[in-house]
């Protein structure tokens, strides 16, 4: 990460970290009002994580520096992905997971979320973990290099809740890319909470109401 992340603890000693990553052009300013929306207290004191994507020209925006955490290439998100880029920031992703173990967070109390882009990190990452998380959380995105998933996924999070979530009218990532990524996991055994908004490339709050939910369950 070419920034420090945001931290925001919501008491003493958290014992749970949520890890949120953002969309392209964003920054991990983005979804930080989601920590004071979303009232965890029923599970002790956590800690939210936003970082910050690197800075990187992104071919499909005519090679503008944004902050992103892969190229993109085509707008059709299955063709020419940016595997490297995808593979280097899965190790940055890996490295807050570390960091919060560090400080003393059991695995199985960490979950890794993200919004469109940040959403493929989270699957990206949670998925290949080499130790057991509390959930992942997908919200209008997609599974990234989908044809690895099987063959490089952690035996530890082969029954790890999943929560994806996507508007119906979404014209960024298709709804049917993202139902797509469901399947896809339900057919390697993954235990998917799967959820459909009538919104475009965004959140509403009766999807932080369920997310909320599966927060408090995962957590709890």
């Amino acid at each position: 990460m070419s920034d420090t992340a945001i931290e925001i603890e919501t008491g003493p000693a958290p014992a749970a970290s949520v890890v949120v990553l953002h969309g392209l052009g964003a920054d991990g300013r983005d979804f930080v009002p989601i920590a004071s929306e979303l009232d965890l207290s029923a599970v002790g004191p956590v800690r939210w994580v936003f970082p910050h994507a690197p800075m990187r020209p992104v071919t499909i925006n005519g090679g503008h520096v944004m902050r992103a955490w892969y190229d993109i290439v085509v707008s059709d998100l299955g063709r020419r992905e940016d595997e490297a880029g995808l593979r280097a920031s899965r190790d940055a992703v890996d490295a807050l997971i570390a960091r919060e173990r560090s400080r003393g967070v059991e695995s199985r109390r960490i979950v890794v979320a993200g919004f469109s882009q940040g959403c493929a990190m989270a699957l990206m990452t949670g998925l290949r973990h080499p130790e057991r998380l509390a959930g992942i959380v997908g919200l209008s995105g997609y599974l990234p290099i989908a044809a690895t998933t099987a063959g490089e996924r952690s035996e530890a999070n082969r029954d790890t809740p999943v929560f994806l979530a996507h508007g119906s009218r979404d014209p960024v990532v298709a709804i049917e890319r993202g139902r797509a990524s469901r399947d896809a996991l339900e057919a390697l055994g993954h235990p998917v909470e799967w959820h459909e908004y009538p919104i475009e490339h965004t959140v509403s709050l009766p999807e932080l109401m369920e997310l909320r939910a599966f927060l408090l369950r995962v957590l709890g």
